[in-house]
This record gives C-alpha cells, sequence and structure tokens, in this order.
C-alpha cells in the first residue's frame, strides 16, 4: 500500500465525516429557525395588532350574573313530552349582564359543563343578540355543580375564565325563616353577582369597553329594552348598578345598603358576644383563683401537711 495514497484516502473520510456532520448541523440549526419562525408567527397571531400596548394604571369592572332559576313540575310547570318519569324539576342556568345589559362587548361565548348523565353535557353558547344572557335549559332530578367557562372578545387577549355554581333544586338558607319564603317562590333562584376586573386592557380593547354603541333609528329591529332606572341606556358600555331592588333583579345600590347595614349590626352583636365572654372569662378565673386558695389552704391545714 502507498503511504501517501493512504493518508489521501484518511483526509477524504475525514473530510467526508466533516461534511455529513456539518450538513447535519446546518439541517438541525435549519429545522430549529423553522420552528422559531412557527413559533413567532404565532405568537404574532395572538398577540393584539399594531404592537398596542397596554393602558397602564387602569382598572374596568364590568359587573354581571350568574346562576339558576329551578322550577318544579306542576300545573303551572308542566312537564314536557319525553321527559323522563324520574325528572321533577326544569331549570336554566346562565351568565347575563346586571339588569340586562349587554355584556356581548366583553364575553364571546360561555361554555357550561353539565352532568355527564345530561345530554349534550358539555354546551357552548355564542352569538346571542345583545341584551340578551348566555344560557341553557335542562331537566333533571338531582343537584350538582356546574363548571362555567366564560371565553372574551379577541381584542382583549385574556385567557378564558372558569367559574363553578351548584344547582340548587330546592329551597336554602341559613335559617328555617329563609327557607320557608324561599318555598312561598315559584321558582329556586341561586343567583350570583360578581365583577368582572379587566386589569390594564390593551389600547383597542380599552376603546371597545369605553366606547358607545352607535344608535340605529328606524332600523326595523326590536333592540332590547332595559329595565328600572337603566332603560333608554341600550348601548352604552358603562358599570351602572341599578338605584333600586326589584322582583326581577335583587341586586342594586339599594340592596347594597341593606347589605351593608345589616354587616354593621352583625359586627355590633358580634363585639357585644365579646365583651360578654371576656366578662365571663374573668368571672371564671376569679371563680379557679378561689378554688386554688380554698385548695392550698385545705393542703397546709390538714394533719399530714403539718408532720
Amino acid at each position: 500500500m502507498n503511504p501517501s495514497s493512504g493518508g489521501g484516502l484518511l483526509v477524504i473520510a475525514i473530510s467526508n465525516r466533516l461534511y455529513l456532520s456539518g450538513a447535519l448541523l446546518c439541517h438541525k440549526l435549519f429545522a430549529k429557525v423553522a420552528i422559531v419562525s412557527h413559533l413567532d408567527k404565532k405568537a404574532q397571531t395572538m398577540a393584539p395588532s399594531n404592537n398596542q400596548k397596554r393602558v397602564k394604571g387602569v382598572q374596568i369592572f364590568r359587573p354581571f350574573i350568574y346562576g339558576t332559576t329551578a322550577k318544579l313540575f306542576g300545573p303551572d310547570n308542566p312537564k314536557p313530552e319525553g321527559t323522563p318519569a324520574e325528572h321533577t324539576h326544569s331549570w336554566t342556568v346562565f351568565v347575563k349582564g346586571l339588569d340586562d345589559t349587554d355584556i356581548t362587548y366583553w364575553c364571546k361565548k360561555v361554555q357550561f359543563k353539565l352532568h355527564e348523565s345530561i345530554p349534550n353535557y358539555l354546551r357552548t353558547i355564542e352569538d346571542i343578540p345583545p341584551g340578551t344572557p348566555f344560557e341553557t335549559h335542562a331537566t333533571g332530578w338531582g343537584e350538582f355543580d356546574i363548571s362555567i367557562k366564560i371565553y372574551y372578545v379577541p381584542e382583549s387577549n385574556e385567557k378564558p375564565q372558569c367559574l363553578y355554581h351548584h344547582l340548587a333544586l330546592h329551597p336554602y338558607g341559613d335559617t328555617e325563616e329563609e327557607r320557608e319564603k324561599m318555598r312561598q317562590q315559584s321558582e329556586i333562584r341561586s343567583w350570583v353577582y360578581e365583577e368582572q376586573l379587566f386589569n390594564e386592557p390593551y389600547e383597542s380593547f380599552y376603546s371597545l369597553l369605553t366606547t358607545p354603541l352607535d344608535r340605529v333609528k328606524n332600523s326595523g329591529k326590536s333592540n332590547k329594552v332595559l329595565k328600572g332606572n337603566l332603560a333608554g341606556n341600550f348601548g352604552e358600555r358603562n358599570a351602572t348598578i341599578p338605584l333600586q331592588t326589584r322582583p326581577d333583579q335583587p341586586f342594586s345600590r339599594e340592596a347594597e345598603k341593606l347589605e351593608i347595614k345589616r354587616l354593621e349590626e352583625g359586627q355590633i352583636k358580634v363585639r357585644q358576644m365579646v365583651e360578654e365572654l371576656k366578662t365571663e372569662i374573668k368571672l371564671k378565673e376569679v371563680e379557679l383563683e378561689s378554688l386554688r386558695a380554698d385548695a392550698t389552704a385545705k393542703i397546709t391545714s390538714s394533719p399530714k401537711a403539718s408532720i
């Protein structure tokens, strides 16, 4: 074998390996670049357009209500044809604006996860007319927890949020008086007042939250008429809370004042109970010291103690 030719073969072999290693490295590098480029494009589609910025130091809240309304089957609420015999109630679970105000400008859709025994137990409600609730209906006989997932409009660039609510079919309350009052009603309401907070929203979403809708006159469509002190405010995007309570609207400034008064009265009662307990403890401590003194006197005066 010619040494020179052998050396040449060795150099060629090493060169081939280096070439293959370099090619493999380039392939991996291009693959990583492609992945990063794909992720960048995906991030760009998720982020707000025009490189928008958040409105610093601003927090916007929007009140809404979620919950269930249940009604026992009977003469006033006949059981629909095809309903299972064991079902005793019809009920509705919903998410809606306070006093029927529109929330579709910030809430795109709502997903309700019902009990798995219910047909089509995962229900998504979207594309509803402004001012109407996101809701779904069902029948049944038992209570359970419902998952409520709220999806926001794309302009918000916010992740969905999940709430949990217990379906109430029967009267409930802390006292028998509260339960009896609920028995006198035609339906069982389990409603919750909530406030959606948007911290430092993006500029386009901030504009969406604060800009009123244009009123369209003689459009041929019947806009939803608001009730109470919000009447005539259709299209207004604000956080107005009704001043007075109505049978179909239990959440108001009036109810808030009554609740504050109830809490203040409760605080006064708790303070009184604390003072009474402190007095009782002091009396018990005096009694305990007296018993200890008597016990010590008996021990020291006993014949065994003197020995």
